[in-house]
């Protein structure tokens, strides 16, 4: 017997064991335990993006190729064991990465690594999962979409928090409270922050985005005008709302959608 009809036999074995196994199991079981995988391999790499982002302010490529590469392969097998109730949800992986390059484009996601993880949730979650009662609130959305909207549903509480941490402070000055807080120049010159005010025509303005992101002239602006303390924003990665959108939209579902429904 050659190597090749050897090697074919085994492969042929082993997918039959699987089958064999899988008819054995429910399919419900086996929806529940992709989801499952999904789950814990979403939140484990978005997890150590979002560490990373915070530290050194990137996140590496590979891990977008890795949860898109185990994306495909659960989605072979849950077509070649239990199918799909709507195949036509797949067809939203192409859209959705479509839209988040759009987005990017415009620079309405400032982050690369942000688009990129969007892109590659798309291809792990395509489907919304069903493990035992979760999520509570269904969604006609793709679920990329869901996972998406809830982050940036999330992300817009940033501003409540400032909020309530000025108000304690007892720094409570419009806008500025709710988008960020004070801080001295040398401290801001070490954080991951922006200026909220820049100086034009040697007054002190608000201004909630520097057209250029190198602000290292404007700190010193500041000084020279014996400036020592201003309000600054946070540069507050997306990758820390997108973890905590995506481990929501496993719980909760569509939130925007529920949101909206109250209103209308």
């Amino acid at each position: 017997m050659s190597l090749f009809s050897t090697l074919t036999e085994l492969n042929t074995n082993r997918y039959l064991n699987m089958r064999l196994y899988c008819y054995y199991l429910p399919m419900d079981e086996i929806g529940i335990l992709l989801d499952t995988t999904r789950l814990i391999v979403g939140a484990l790499i978005l997890a150590y993006a979002s560490y990373t982002d915070i530290k050194i302010r990137k996140a590496s490529n590979m891990l977008w190729v890795v949860m898109g590469s185990i994306g495909t392969i659960l989605l072979i097998i849950q077509y070649l064991i239990i199918g799909f109730d709507n195949i036509f949800y797949l067809v939203f992986i192409p859209v959705m990465i479509g839209i988040m390059y759009v987005l990017f484009q415009l620079r309405l996601i400032f982050g690369g690594a942000d688009a990129k993880a969007i892109m590659a949730l798309a291809i792990l979650v395509p489907l919304e999962p069903s493990i035992l009662k979760f999520p509570l609130l269904n969604s006609m959305m793709p679920f990329s979409w869901v996972i998406f909207s809830n982050s940036v549903v999330l992300f817009l509480l940033l501003p409540l928090s400032l909020f309530a941490y000025n108000l304690a402070r007892r720094n409570v000055e419009f806008p500025y409270c709710f988008l960020g807080y004070k801080m001295s120049i040398k401290n801001a010159q070490k954080r991951f922050v922006w200026p909220l005010e820049k100086i034009v025509d040697g007054k002190r303005k608000f201004s909630y985005m520097p057209k250029d992101f190198d602000v290292e002239d404007e700190w010193k602006v500041f000084e020279k005008k014996g400036i020592y303390e201003i309000w600054v924003t946070p540069k507050v990665p997306f990758m820390i709302p997108l973890l905590a959108g995506f481990i929501c939209s496993f719980i909760f579902g569509d939130i925007l959608f529920y949101l909206m429904n109250l209103v209308i």
